[in-house]
C-alpha cells in the first residue's frame, strides 16, 4: 500500500488496485477547472485484491484524521474495506448499510461519512445503452457475471419493484467464490423476493460459458468481474457463444478487455450491442466528486465532464 503523507491542498484520493493506470489521473485535474474546484488535487492509493482487514482501517483513519484530505472514491475493494472499517463511520447511507459496500468516502460538518454510489451510477449507465421497456418487449434474461459491489447493484437496479413487469424473465449470477453469490442472492430476494434468479458458483470459465448458452435470445450480458482490467483475462473462453440481438456490456474501459473482444468478434453474426465501461466510469467520478465537493453537477456540467474526458482518452 502506498499511503501518502499528510494533504498540503484539498485532497481527493482514488483507492484502487492499479491507480495510475486509470484515465481519471488526466481527467481530474481538466474536471477540477471546470467545476471550479480551485487547487484540488487527486492521488491514487494502491491495495492488493482482498488486503488485510487493518490496511483499509489505516487508509479510512487517515483520511479521517487529516483535515485536507476530503474523501476519496472506492473501486475492487468496496465490500472488503465496508467490513473492514464501517465503524469508523459517522454516517453510512441506506445503499451502504443495504449492499455492504461502500465507494464513496466524503466528510461533512466533521462528521466522516460513507456512500454506495454503484446502484445509482449502475442505473444512469444501463439507461443509457439499454432500449426502454426492453425487457417487457423481448422477455430477454440477465447474465451478470461476477458478484461484486457492482454486480449487486445492477441486480438490485434491474430487480426495483419501480420497473413493474419490465424486469428481466431470469436473472443469473456467476461467481468464482461462494461468500459473494451469497451475498448478491441476498440483496436480490430482499429487493424482489418473487424474482426469477439464479445464482451459480462458477470458479473455471467454462462454467460461465455453460451459463451463456443457457440464455434467450434478445439478453444482457455484463462482464462485472474485474478480469480484463486489473487482471489479464475473460471470465469466458474463446469459445462462449452470445445469444442474438442481445447486448453486451464490459463495465472496464482499460485493460486487455479481452470480454469485450470476445463479443466484438461475434458482433455482426449475433447482431450484438457491445458496451464498454466509459459512461460508467464518467457516472461514477462524477457522482462521487459531487458527494465530496459538495457541489451539484448539472446535466450541463456532466456534458462538458464527458467531452473533456472524451478528449484525453481521445488523444491518448
Amino acid at each position: 500500500m502506498n499511503l501518502p503523507g499528510k494533504a498540503t491542498q484539498p485532497t481527493f484520493y482514488f483507492i484502487g488496485v492499479t491507480t495510475t493506470k486509470s484515465s481519471i489521473m488526466k481527467v481530474f485535474p481538466l474536471w477540477a477547472k471546470a467545476l471550479g474546484l480551485k487547487d484540488a488535487v487527486i492521488k491514487g492509493i494502491d491495495i492488493e485484491i482482498h488486503a488485510e482487514s487493518e490496511v483499509y482501517r489505516e487508509v479510512v483513519r487517515f483520511i479521517k484524521n487529516d483535515e485536507l484530505s476530503l474523501g476519496a472514491l472506492v473501486t475492487t475493494h468496496k465490500i472488503d474495506l465496508y467490513n473492514a472499517a464501517k465503524d469508523l463511520f459517522d454516517y453510512l447511507d441506506p445503499y451502504a448499510t443495504m449492499f455492504s459496500e461502500l465507494s464513496c468516502i466524503s466528510k461533512k460538518d466533521g462528521r466522516l461519512e460513507g456512500y454506495a454510489k454503484d446502484p445509482i451510477t449502475a442505473g444512469l449507465s444501463l439507461e443509457a445503452f439499454v432500449p426502454k421497456n426492453f425487457f417487457r418487449e423481448h422477455g430477454g434474461d440477465v447474465l451478470l457475471l461476477g458478484a461484486g459491489g457492482s454486480a449487486v447493484a445492477m441486480a438490485a437496479y434491474l430487480l426495483n419493484k419501480d420497473k413493474g413487469d419490465n424486469i428481466p424473465n431470469r436473472l443469473i449470477v456467476g461467481n468464482r467464490s461462494k461468500p459473494g453469490l451469497d451475498h448478491i442472492e441476498s440483496i436480490a430476494r430482499q429487493i424482489r423476493p418473487d424474482a426469477n434468479a439464479e445464482f451459480h458458483l462458477t470458479p473455471e470459465p467454462g462454467q460461465n460459458d455453460e451459463l451463456l448458452h443457457k440464455l434467450k435470445p434478445w439478453s444482457l450480458i455484463v462482464n462485472a468481474t474485474g478480469l480484463g482490467k486489473d487482471r489479464p483475462g475473460s471470465p469466458l473462453t474463446n469459445a462462449a457463444q452470445f445469444p442474438e440481438n442481445s447486448l453486451v456490456w464490459e463495465i472496464n474501459y482499460r485493460g486487455d478487455l479481452l470480454f469485450m473482444h470476445q463479443a466484438l468478434a461475434q458482433k455482426e453474426a449475433k447482431n450484438l450491442h457491445v458496451e464498454d465501461g466509459w459512461t460508467y466510469f464518467i457516472h461514477g467520478w462524477t457522482q462521487v466528486i459531487a458527494e465530496v465537493f459538495h457541489i451539484r453537477i448539472t446535466p450541463k456540467l456532466f456534458d462538458e465532464c464527458r467531452r473533456i474526458a472524451d478528449d484525453v482518452r481521445k488523444n491518448g
